[in-house]
């Protein structure tokens, strides 16, 4: 709202232009935790030359059985080691497309 010089009322106070600012979007701070390529690749030969890790292929085994009840407990599995909801379903969807492109490769 637009002030308008008067001291009572709605939309007291004085009239001030703001000083211009830099765009949000490029503040480091939002810059923070975003994946480089670099990152990216390094992360993927390490993950394909050590594997998965033992509670990984434990989800794995649970996944492939397709019952809803086996999937809910790798589920579990993985908000226990990993230690948030949002966590385990990122990696839960993650060891599914590891299975399709397990399948599709052979």
């Amino acid at each position: 709202m637009v002030k308008s010089g008067i001291f009572v009322g709605l939309n007291h106070g004085t009239p001030v232009n703001k000083p211009e600012t830099h765009p949000r979007n490029n503040r480091m701070a939002h810059k923070k935790g975003r994946l480089h390529k670099r990152v990216k690749l390094v992360r993927e030969v390490v993950k394909e030359i050590s594997g998965l890790a033992p509670y990984e292929k434990a989800m794995v085994e649970m996944i492939k059985t397709g019952v809803p009840a086996r999937e809910k407990k790798a589920l579990k599995l993985a908000r226990k080691r990993l230690g948030a909801h949002k966590r385990s379903h990122a990696k839960r969807d993650e060891l599914t497309t590891w299975i399709q492109h397990q399948k599709r490769n052979k």
